[in-house]
């Protein structure tokens, strides 16, 4: 099972969800952290990296003796990294992304496939969770193929939890595209509130399942509320407003360990996910860390 953790904007307490739902399981449970621009699941569960591979991405290189300015290549790229102007093709590797339809159409084979490096995929262990993370390198500006490169290493049992970029553009897509289960973090203000319904039309159109989580909940403002039961949008938890947590989380901390009364709520969390996801009102108890605390 792989559960999406999304928000629409960023800072809503998106990867606070994702690592304390992974620590608060307790069957086999893998951790992927595709916001790749920025990772930092790593900051909470201080995992002990085992393994870094370096990532790279194909890129059409020119041999000049063959090329006839024909254009084929120009005209089939529909991200304009390669251009021809009736002489000699330029590439700019940094548009391309790594498809190889222009090397495809070359009629004289004058494009040859050549790699740059985009980023690095780290592995560890955390505990008992399987941790990756992706970490895109400083001037890059195509992220989605090194998600899509963390998501190849998911497991094939157990529960996957993948922590996504924020917002809603390609990112977004590449990294919930495939999931079970998408959780929406949102904050209980009309910002929240918009770019929660950007983010509700996105994975609406997905075709997947998901409810939302309210982080920092306050009582004085119910907007995000109101809006999920005019939408028969599930509404999975809300986190209050809890100065303790604010501290744990500058201080790098797990919320359920540091604030204990917290791992109450995401266990029921992490049941109910589990359970919407199956889509069944009844089933097996589901097993959170220590005891057996509800069905799914």
């Amino acid at each position: 099972m792989i559960i999406a953790v999304a928000s629409g904007k960023g800072g809503t307490g998106k990867t606070t969800v994702a690592v304390n739902m992974a620590i608060c399981l307790n069957e086999p449970v893998q951790l992927l952290d595709c916001d790749v621009e920025e990772p930092n699941c790593r900051i909470f569960l201080k995992p002990d990296i085992r393994r870094r591979e370096r990532i790279v991405l194909p890129h059409p290189v020119v041999i000049e003796d063959l090329c006839t300015s024909c254009g084929e290549c120009s005209r089939a790229c529909q991200f304009n990294a390669i251009v021809s102007l009736k002489t000699r093709p330029m590439v700019f590797p940094s548009l391309c992304h790594g498809c190889g339809g222009c090397i495809k159409v070359c009629p004289q084979n004058a494009l040859a496939e050549g790699v740059r490096e985009i980023g690095t995929i780290e592995t560890g262990i955390a505990r008992q969770v399987e941790f990756v993370q992706g970490c895109l390198d400083v001037g890059q500006t195509l992220s989605p193929p090194l998600i899509r490169e963390v998501k190849r290493r998911a497991a094939r049992k157990g529960i996957t939890i993948v922590d996504c970029p924020p917002g809603t553009s390609c990112p977004v897509m590449a990294a919930v595209k495939g999931s079970d289960y998408a959780v929406l973090v949102a904050e209980s203000t009309p910002f929240g509130l918009h770019d929660l319904k950007l983010a509700v039309e996105t994975v609406r159109r997905l075709g997947l399942r998901f409810g939302v989580v309210i982080n920092r909940m306050v009582s004085t403002d119910r907007c995000v509320v109101k809006y999920c039961r005019s939408e028969h949008i599930p509404i999975l938890l809300e986190i209050p407003e809890h100065r303790a947590a604010a501290v744990a989380y500058s201080r790098g901390q797990l919320l359920v360990e540091a604030v204990p009364e917290f791992r109450g709520l995401f266990e029921r969390l992490c049941c109910r996910i589990i359970s919407e996801a199956r889509g069944k009102e009844e089933g097996p108890a589901v097993t959170t860390r220590g005891k057996i605390v509800g069905t799914a």
